[in-house]
């Protein structure tokens, strides 16, 4: 499955189709040229978007554009979620499929994935990619009808989110056919997921609270620091 025009992000303003016309445009020169605000300015040139649009259209220049794309594949990935089929699986496999199927739409413009990754390992940068990491996590969970809103909301996220780069990174390196090496990977990763996940319940049921020392550290601190609980 791809990306195509018709996923958009949501925004619901009416202009999602010329995002998706500059961020086409983008996709292939981004792989020569990086992303870049000269790259952008070339990108809304030839897809015909004057200036005055493309700020309307992408306030924040590159880091609005990648967050535009990072979106579509998401929704991509969510449609994927909601096919019948999908709902039959088990939980690990519907994790792997999830991830493999934005893996997919990003297969084409692999280069300038890479390029985007580079991008948001800088600091000014790296924000951005860490909410739009998150966000990932957050909709596949999501899509598997999570409804946690305790402490496992924040743990399973995190989790994920650790799952999906890592996974993301061996990708980029990944020139097998049909990506057997990145989704032997993930199998693995999902299954070291699991692992934490069956002795979590296990915890649980002996009624002992995995977070008790880190309650009894915070009271020390606040103690000495004069703050009362």
């Amino acid at each position: 499955m791809t990306l195509e025009a018709g996923h958009t992000s949501g925004r619901g303003d009416g202009f999602d189709d010329l995002r998706h016309e500059v961020l086409s445009q983008a996709l292939m020169q981004a792989p020569f040229d990086g992303w870049t605000a000269l790259m952008l300015r070339q990108a809304g040139d030839a897809a015909g978007v004057d200036r005055g649009t493309m700020k309307i259209l992408f306030p924040d220049g590159i880091r609005d554009v990648l967050r535009f794309w990072s979106e579509s594949v998401d929704e991509v990935m969510v449609e994927a979620m909601s096919a019948r089929e999908f709902k039959d699986l088990k939980i690990r496999e519907k994790v792997a499929r999830a991830v493999t199927v934005r893996l997919e739409a990003l297969e084409p413009h692999k280069e300038a994935a890479r390029r985007a990754a580079a991008l948001f390992a800088l600091p000014s940068f790296a924000p951005v990619g860490a909410r739009l990491t998150w966000k990932i996590a957050d909709r596949i969970w999501r899509g598997l009808g999570d409804k946690s809103t305790d402490f496992n909301f924040y743990s399973k996220r995190t989790i994920l989110s650790g799952v999906w780069s890592t996974t993301f990174a061996r990708w980029l390196a990944d020139d097998s056919d049909e990506l057997e090496a990145t989704k032997s990977f993930l199998a693995d990763r999902i299954g070291n997921v699991m692992q934490i996940e069956k002795f979590k319940a296990q915890v649980q049921k002996t009624n002992i609270d995995p977070l008790a020392p880190l309650k009894i550290l915070s009271k020390i601190r606040y103690r000495q620091s004069g703050v009362r609980n």
